[in-house]
């Protein structure tokens, strides 16, 4: 049986990559919510289930407001639905057993062995329904010997190597800032979600998609790996700077904060780039310097190298810096803050950075889809209140009778 496709709308001729698919979300904290954003993002409806009264941990568990959900739940929840379900009763998951009859692909990143226990592993699920792809993420894989573990993102981070290759040589690891234990994770779960979407048109079978955060680790770790692979001594961290090149790091710029840097980099590849910095800065006499004649020797004269650089970037703001570096043709750019990206003209000009209207918080800076696509276009919304949307999606979903609509606004089931 073969997917029908959804008809374009025909007042625009545009339809969101995803339009139709359900998708039921039983993903709390980060790595799940991110692949469910992801998803709402190219369309798809996706429909929160969330326990009553409370909701997901994400919404409170981070809240700087007892009345408010966390800022951190409304940037991972964007363009999604809420609805609320007694997972503990059997009321509820009668409920949600009814709506995995009529989901496309339903997601779960709970601890280990919980969903299951619940009635809900995947020969059942295939049970209600055959065409369901069922994603779980998990901080290791099942058949792993730390299956078992709890993990959060620093935890993923630690043992699936992108905190060990973090950090400064002879120093300790450093934990790096973004989240990509969970957020990389996710990102990498709708690519399968979206695969098995696209299979499913041929097979008309759904399939049970895991990964385990640990190991999406891995795969971010590549280029480092690619590097130890080649040597039997210990990788050594690199701090800022760039394996075997010169320059390639931090540069101190005006007025001397803890945040005025910018970052240059000379590819040993591309020569062109170490002649246009040192035209760029005025020191085109550093071309017949004996320690810097090419990317090899530049390296091993790094001090050298940098204190050029830095005679010059210092006296200088880092836009300053990138303005007149990248402008003549080398890679560079300012470190700039979380505060400054969420006020920078350019990201808000191009919808990068969006001004929501939260019910309860009022506005919120929040960042857009970084993904273009001509013939897909999805509205920023809001993330759901909790439970707002439950009547809604319960008479669109199934049909639900107005006594059974009843008994949920009584608390019977919802």
């Amino acid at each position: 049986m073969q997917e029908q496709p959804v008809q374009p709308e025909t007042a625009t001729g545009i339809q969101p990559a995803l339009n139709g698919v359900k998708v039921l979300d039983l993903t709390q904290f980060e790595a799940g919510p991110s692949c469910t954003e992801a998803l709402a993002w190219f369309g798809a409806d996706v429909v929160k289930v969330e326990e009553p009264h409370r909701g997901e941990p994400g919404r409170w568990g981070l809240s700087d407001r007892p009345d408010a959900d966390s800022t951190y739940f409304i940037y991972y929840n964007l363009n999604k639905r809420s609805v609320t379900c007694n997972l503990k009763s059997d009321g509820g998951k009668a409920l949600l057993r009814r709506m995995i009859g009529k989901a496309d692909v339903l997601i779960e990143n709970m601890a280990p062995g919980t969903f299951a226990r619940l009635g809900f592993d995947y020969p059942r699920l295939s049970a209600l329904n055959p065409r369901l792809i069922f994603a779980q993420v998990k901080g290791f894989a099942p058949e792993s010997e730390h299956a078992n573990y709890l993990a959060f993102d620093m935890i993923a981070q630690a043992m699936g190597g992108t905190m060990g290759v973090n950090g400064y040589p002879d120093e300790p690891p450093v934990r790096p800032g973004p989240t990509i234990g969970d957020t990389g994770t996710g990102m990498l779960c709708a690519m399968g979600i979206i695969a098995a979407l696209y299979q499913r048109m041929t097979t008309g079978r759904g399939q049970h998609i895991q990964i385990a955060m640990r190991d999406a680790m891995l795969n971010y770790c590549r280029t480092p790996m690619s590097r130890q692979a080649a040597r039997d001594d210990q990788l050594p961290r690199s701090g800022n700077t760039v394996f075997g090149t010169a320059p390639g790091g931090l540069y101190k710029c005006l007025p001397g904060g803890l945040d005025d840097w910018c970052y240059i980099f000379a590819s040993r590849g591309n020569e062109e780039h170490w002649r246009r910095l040192v035209k760029a800065i005025g020191r085109e006499d550093l071309l017949n310097d004996p320690r810097m004649v090419d990317g090899a020797t530049r390296a091993q004269n790094r001090e050298a190298v940098d204190a050029a650089i830095t005679e010059w970037t210092s006296k200088r703001t880092k836009h300053e810096v990138t303005r007149i570096i990248a402008g003549a043709g080398v890679p560079c750019g300012a470190v700039l803050t979380t505060l400054e990206l969420l006020h920078d003209p350019d990201l808000h000009k191009r919808g990068m950075m969006q001004k929501i209207e939260h019910p309860v918080r009022g506005p919120v800076i929040v960042p857009g889809w970084p993904l273009r696509m001509s013939d897909s276009k999805v509205p920023l919304k809001c993330a759901p209140i909790l439970g707002a949307d439950s009547e809604a999606i319960y008479r669109e979903w199934l049909g639900c009778s107005p006594d059974e609509v009843r008994d949920m606004r009584q608390g019977k089931v919802i």
